[in-house]
């Protein structure tokens, strides 16, 4: 990871992680303008390249716009959340020598707030399995848990009347990554739903934190046709070991032997 790349936690919505991916984004060659300068600096009259080496947001955005619009192309009936959680639950925390990614800012292992999912893989986000989906509805009701009022949720929906029914949690928003940022020492079970969007498959489960006992019920979802949903529960309950305030990073993982659906979990104990 760049030493320049934005980072973790999300400091508006802290339940929610950012950043979700990270793609390709230093030494890019790149379309570049005729009328800019070589280096971009004012006391450089170089002038009328094509192509130049580059770096930043302004690389990795564009590859993983491109990732969107080739998911777009091939599954056009998808909405852009499924379009999403295939990015995400695809992507590799392991770099191109197959070893975990490292942090240029701090020489250590790399973590969730640095790369979100990992690195985007496209030729795997094409066939993802099962997704993580979501609606306008969904949107709506996480802007309800979030303590937004009437009227600006309104002007978030076209100017519709939108009326917050029910009870609504942030942490059951269908996001492909989990995200606890007020972990105490008693359980704290969230909800989830997948989408099957490949062949008919039987996935399992398997979930790693440190320092907390977890449990995804049910282990084992069998999917019989495309577009099936079936919902898990996932427990986490921190022990006394971790240190407060210090946030733990673990994952999900679905599997049916050739699909793997990767989850990352952040959570931080409270108290």
């Amino acid at each position: 990871m760049a030493s320049f790349s934005s980072r973790g936690p999300n400091k508006i919505q802290p339940s929610i992680l950012k950043p979700d991916v990270t793609a390709p984004g230093v030494n890019i060659l790149a379309a570049y303008s005729l009328f800019a300068s070589a280096s971009d600096l004012l006391t450089d009259n170089r002038r009328g390249f094509p192509f130049n080496v580059m770096q930043g947001t302004s690389m990795s955005c564009p590859h993983a716009a491109g990732i969107a619009g080739l998911l777009r192309t091939l599954h056009p009936t998808w909405s852009p959340a499924a379009i999403k959680s295939a990015i995400m639950t695809t992507a590799t925390t392991l770099d191109n020598t197959n070893k975990p990614i490292q942090d240029a800012f701090d020489h250590k292992l790399a973590n969730p707030f640095a790369y979100g999912s990992g690195h985007v893989q496209p030729n795997r986000a094409i066939d993802p399995g099962l997704v993580y989906d979501l609606h306008l509805n969904d949107y709506l009701n996480f802007l309800c848990a979030s303590g937004y009022n009437q009227q600006l949720i309104s002007a978030l929906n076209f100017n519709r009347t939108f009326i917050c029914k029910g009870t609504h949690t942030i942490d059951d928003f269908n996001y492909p990554s989990i995200t606890l940022p007020n972990l105490k020492l008693s359980p704290l079970t969230i909800t989830r739903t997948l989408t099957n969007v490949g062949p008919p498959g039987t996935y399992n489960a398997t979930a790693k934190l440190d320092g907390c006992k977890i449990t995804v019920v049910p282990n084992s979802l069998t999917f019989t046709k495309i577009n099936e949903k079936k919902t898990f529960r996932v427990t986490i309950q921190a022990s006394s070991v971790i240190k407060l305030y210090k946030y733990q990073f673990g994952e999900l993982l679905w599997t049916d032997g050739k699909h793997r659906v990767r989850s990352p979990i952040t959570v931080r104990r409270r108290r």
